[in-house]
């Protein structure tokens, strides 16, 4: 055998052996169903942690799915359609009140603000909330988060929802912007880069940031039920390392750099319209640095439930909230 055939079979070999690995490798990548309320430019971060492939770096690979709801995505989850939902904790606030026994249990926060945005049919740069004294607004599900504290915010300001305003509850969160642009309403509450696609089409105009005259809750926050938790605690861990290393990159990039990262999740939404949209929430505080839920945060979320009448009994914040696996990431992970 001469010696060039076997310096060819030894490089052959090695070519095989590291594509057999890289095969294996990619084989290994576990699966994870994440649900999410809704698809949008609020949860940036977590889109940096898929397009940056942060969630390969921890083993995981994503099947997002849209859930168009905080009730859908719940259900999903209690059902095993879904291994982790993205959304409000006052979902997982109704399950244990219930008394289930396999309840969700929310382990990290993404979000510190409300993420919509009120629109109205025209342009309105000196809007206060004065102007919505006799007029209809679209607000979302009745005990929704987004509903809950669109009609906090509208209280803040000395009129009552339901006798100064009609805040309806009656359309379907996905489907209130072609009810807004179909002649519903007076106003709406929007997510981005719903708001901005209305405005570019000359369909609606943002007029006020819920977000801002909320303040700070823990507005979207990831969960899992007990028994994946207690079974999988490792699959946990890497979900949450994923998240918190898309929360640094995004802290640590421009909104151009963002908007480059995050295009593929938004590609009918145009490169300025990104940029812009990203600033509008990076101005007003809305992506929490770090990934830790509090118990004052999420008592004032419960003082918001309790005045839309929607909490019978509060939830115990050690039963409904780990910190754990948000530590240990923080922890490990350089900034």
């Amino acid at each position: 055998m001469s010696k060039s055939f076997k310096i060819f079979s030894l490089i052959l070999i090695i070519l095989l052996i590291s594509i057999s690995i890289s095969g294996c490798k990619k084989e290994e990548l576990k699966k994870i169903r994440l649900i999410e309320v809704t698809h949008s430019l609020f949860y940036t971060p977590q889109y940096v942690a898929i397009t940056e492939g942060f969630f390969e770096e921890e083993g995981l690979k994503i099947e997002l799915i849209n859930g168009k709801g905080a009730d859908k995505c719940m259900t999903a989850l209690l059902s095993g359609e879904a291994d982790i939902a993205f959304m409000g904790p006052e979902a997982s606030v109704y399950v244990y009140n219930q008394g289930r026994e396999d309840y969700a249990i929310n382990f990290a926060q993404l979000t510190q603000r409300d993420g919509s945005f009120l629109v109205g049919r025209e342009p309105d740069p000196d809007f206060a909330f004065e102007k919505l004294r006799g007029k209809e607004v679209l607000g979302g599900r009745k005990g929704g988060m987004p509903e809950m504290t669109l009609e906090y915010v509208i209280k803040s300001h000395d009129l009552i929802p339901g006798e100064d305003v009609n805040v309806r509850t009656d359309v379907q969160f996905d489907v209130l912007a072609s009810a807004f642009v179909g002649g519903e309403g007076d106003y709406v509450s929007l997510f981005e880069p719903v708001a901005a696609t209305l405005e570019k089409e000359g369909k609606g105009y943002v007029v006020a940031s819920i977000g801002k005259e909320a303040g700070y809750i823990p507005y979207t926050c990831y969960s899992t039920t007990r028994s994946i938790m207690d079974k999988d605690p490792e699959l946990v861990q890497k979900f949450t390392n994923a998240i918190y290393k898309g929360m640094i990159w995004t802290q640590n990039h421009s909104a151009e750099e963002i908007a480059a990262s995050v295009k593929s999740q938004f590609p009918d939404t145009e490169d300025d319209v990104l940029v812009a949209l990203i600033n509008r929430y990076r101005e007003q505080d809305s992506w929490k640095p770090d990934l830790i839920i509090t118990e004052e945060g999420l008592n004032r979320m419960m003082d918001i439930m309790e005045a839309a009448g929607e909490l019978e009994k509060r939830a115990d914040y050690n039963s409904i909230v780990t910190t754990k696996f948000a530590q240990v990431a923080m922890k490990n992970i350089k900034k």
